[in-house]
């Protein structure tokens, strides 16, 4: 059973409550670990949340062996087993691999905010894309988004991905727009969410709390918004043993990834502190008032802003291979 983690409040609250999955892949098993999402987002509706939010690239898990086998090193045989393995257990959302969660979205009545590692058919189905998807409360696949840039030895995983699902959706009183782990640096993306009236952000991250502490602080004062953190872990024992080059990459008992999920409110102070080390689900209760009160001396996107002086200009084209027009 998940170990829930209850920031107290008092007072009247106007809103809604939230979860944060922090939890480990069955690693690049993809069906065991969407069923074990699946099983999640029922604990989460269990839990009375209107939301429950995963980490980056939860399914099937982080490529953790490009920093730890020396992933540049061009031509190499080993690492193209290991690519083609991921490619593999990716995530195709035509084939329909995400339905299970699709539908204990629908069964719960609960939104989804999840990190895949996505295998399109629009670019031509064996390449891999760092994606955000966000699933409503109808089971419905609402946007998904590319990772605009993956960062450092990621690149050697990943393509780079489009302004598609650079969008924001209502779940409740609350307007949520997600990004992808650096992402959330890149100021004029969250500005882009910014300006469709943002108010509850959420970042997903591989699972560090040295990642989410001080950035999620930051944005939140930044945005005027609860900001949302939530990452995976992953511990040795969570590598199969069947797994190629198992010594090479870590040692017993190793914790590669520690989670870190935590949430700040509007005026940067912290409702959960990043947690680190286990499988939580961790949720509060956000009060939409605390962003009306919080933007009285500063909006971002609005009284703030100066679009006369400084504009924003947002392709959310999807970017295909080919345009195919019979």
């Amino acid at each position: 059973m998940p170990l829930c983690v209850h920031p107290g409040r008092t007072g009247n609250i106007v809103g809604m409550k939230i979860a944060l999955a922090q939890i480990a892949p069955v690693f690049l098993d993809r069906a065991a670990t969407i069923a074990k999402i699946a099983d999640w987002v029922a604990s989460a509706a269990d839990a009375g949340c209107a939301l429950v939010c995963f980490g980056e690239a939860i399914a099937p898990g982080y490529p953790f062996w490009l920093s730890r086998l020396h992933g540049a090193s061009f031509n190499n045989p080993q690492l193209k087993r290991w690519h083609a393995a991921y490619v593999h257990a990716a995530v195709c959302i035509e084939e329909g691999h995400l339905q299970p969660v699709c539908a204990a979205a629908k069964r719960r009545n609960i939104a989804v905010v999840v990190g895949i590692i996505e295998r399109p058919h629009d670019r031509g189905g064996h390449s891999l894309f760092c994606s955000r998807v966000f699933i409503g409360a109808d089971g419905q696949i609402l946007s998904v988004h590319r990772k605009l840039m993956p960062t450092y030895e990621e690149r050697l995983a990943w393509g780079a991905g489009d302004g598609a699902g650079l969008c924001v959706h209502r779940v409740g009183p609350f307007t949520v727009g997600a990004l992808n782990c650096w992402e959330n640096w890149m100021p004029l993306a969250r500005a882009a969410l910014y300006a469709q009236g943002e108010d509850l952000h959420v970042m997903i991250w591989p699972g560090s709390a040295n990642l989410t502490r001080d950035l999620t602080r930051f944005v939140a004062l930044e945005s005027r918004s609860f900001v949302a953190s939530v990452g995976a872990i992953l511990r040795e024992s969570d590598l199969p043993a069947h797994l190629p080059d198992r010594d090479a990459l870590c040692h017993k008992g190793e914790l590669i990834y520690n989670g870190g999920s935590c949430i700040a409110g509007p005026d940067g102070s912290w409702i959960v502190e990043p947690q680190s080390g286990g499988e939580h689900l961790l949720t509060a209760t956000l009060d939409i008032h605390r962003v009306l009160e919080e933007r009285q001396n500063f909006d971002a996107a609005g009284h703030y802003s100066r679009p006369d002086v400084l504009r924003l200009a947002v392709d959310r084209r999807r970017h295909r291979a080919a345009d195919l027009n019979d």
